[in-house]
């Protein structure tokens, strides 16, 4: 009885050539191994390098040996650096990869079999290149980065030296690149941050997500909306007795007191309590106003950002905000600023400064002059709630007075959206006090 034959699958014959070893594929070869080489070291230099922890990195600078030397040298421009491994490393792949796939011609004709031929130099070069290319050299790197670095240090110098051409072009193109691209997605607005706040209302971050919140908000304000109005400024009379101002500092114990001359619009200064500290032997005699200090003074519409970058500048703590006229509108302090974030701060000589009563759910009794800032916190709602009503108004009082275009009289009511004002307490110069009905108990 006859067998049947085997499948085909099992009897597969592939038509190739092997061609003659010649003295040019030994040469190729060996140039193979030596590319190979060079790409598993430019490789794990990129691991070594940018591996380095701060530690290591001042290891580094602290030394003084040769390799010490250059390796700190390379890490000074980490663009340079980047680029010179990307460019020398791709040099290197695609040399190995044209004398591999010319060897490998040379070495088997696959003419025959080109499909078989050309899995063949797919399959195994990229093999070959990614195991000894990249994955040795970075796996060993990653542990021992320092020495790779160190061992690296002097050859990789001059090939950034050699390669500075090519790396400047590579760098330009990039930063070109990402500046259109920033310049496309930069403009996220305050508001969507703020949304995206909103989404971890669920955790329980609460006091995190409010000092994101203060920080995300923090660019947009001005000066004007957390300063102290001058009306409420503690400050002293430059012709003040000695006596007078002692017994200022031991009542307010504040720790800075703007010194005006006439008028608060007319400051010739800033006395800092701990200045008149190693003259209080000197008794009713000592001239204080020789020791105050010049008046920092800041614009109204200034960014508080900006602000608090010049404070840390000035070595100061205190402003003196002016209007566009040149009078004082107030002061504004170093701790302000920080409270638009953190909150408010306290210690234990302040005494709670109310400038709210709630009177029930929805009803509340606020100070005229309380900022509009600080209502927007009280009433949980955005700080955008009144902006199309309240002109340049920064205070209650002034918002009413936008509305109603007038002072008004005591017990005059003012509707704006889902709130009622009725004003409580008024003379003919000020809004004293107002209560505030909220109509709906909707989120704001």
């Amino acid at each position: 009885m006859e067998t049947d034959p085997l499948p085909t699958l099992f009897a597969i014959s592939w038509n190739i050539e092997f061609l003659p070893f010649t003295a040019g594929i030994a040469i190729s070869l060996a140039v193979i191994f030596i590319l190979l080489f060079f790409s598993a070291l430019i490789s794990g230099s990129e691991v070594a390098y940018f591996s380095l922890s701060p530690s290591e990195k001042q290891k580094i600078a602290g030394q003084s040996s040769k390799k010490n030397i250059y390796t700190h040298k390379n890490l000074e421009s980490p663009e340079q650096l980047l680029a010179t491994i990307l460019v020398a490393n791709n040099f290197v792949n695609v040399g190995v990869v044209i004398l591999s796939s010319f060897t490998v011609d040379s070495l088997i004709d696959f003419s025959n079999e080109p499909v078989i031929g050309f899995v063949f130099q797919v399959v195994i070069i990229s093999f070959v290149l990614l195991v000894i290319g990249e994955i040795i050299p970075k796996v060993y790197a990653t542990k021992h980065a320092l020495k790779f670095a160190r061992f690296i240090s002097l050859p990789l110098h001059f090939l950034i030296k050699i390669l500075k051409p090519f790396n400047s072009l590579l760098i330009f193109s990039t930063s070109f690149i990402n500046k259109r691209m920033r310049s496309a997605n930069q403009h996220i607005s305050v508001d969507q941050l703020s949304q995206a706040l909103e989404l971890t209302s669920q955790l329980e971050l609460n006091e995190d997500k409010e000092i994101l919140k203060g920080i995300v908000k923090f660019g947009n304000k001005s000066v004007v909306e957390i300063m102290r109005s001058r009306v409420d400024v503690v400050s002293a009379d430059i012709k003040d007795s000695y006596s007078k101002i002692m017994n200022m500092i031991t009542e307010t114990g504040f720790s800075r007191i703007p010194v005006y001359s006439d008028t608060f619009d007319n400051i010739k200064g800033i006395l800092y309590i701990k200045d008149i500290l190693p003259h209080i032997h000197k008794g009713a005699s000592f001239r204080w106003q020789s020791i105050i200090r010049p008046p920092f003074y800041v614009p109204e519409t200034k960014k508080i950002d900006d602000l608090l970058e010049e404070f840390q500048k000035n070595k100061v703590h205190m402003a003196i905000v002016v209007d566009e006229y040149g009078g004082t509108s107030g002061i504004v302090t170093l701790e302000d600023i920080l409270e638009e974030i953190v909150g408010e701060i306290t210690d234990e000589f302040d005494e709670e400064e109310k400038f709210y009563t709630k009177i029930s759910e929805n009803k509340y009794l606020f100070d005229g002059k309380t900022l509009l800032n600080d209502f927007y916190k009280v009433i949980g709602s955005d700080e955008d709630l009144f902006d199309e009503v309240k002109g340049e108004a920064d205070s209650l009082a002034g918002l009413i007075l936008e509305l109603k275009g007038e002072i008004p009289a005591k017990n005059d009511i003012i509707t704006c959206k889902n709130f009622v004002f009725t004003i409580d307490a008024v003379d003919n110069r000020r809004i004293k006090q107002i209560k505030v009905e909220i109509k709906s108990t909707e989120p704001l």
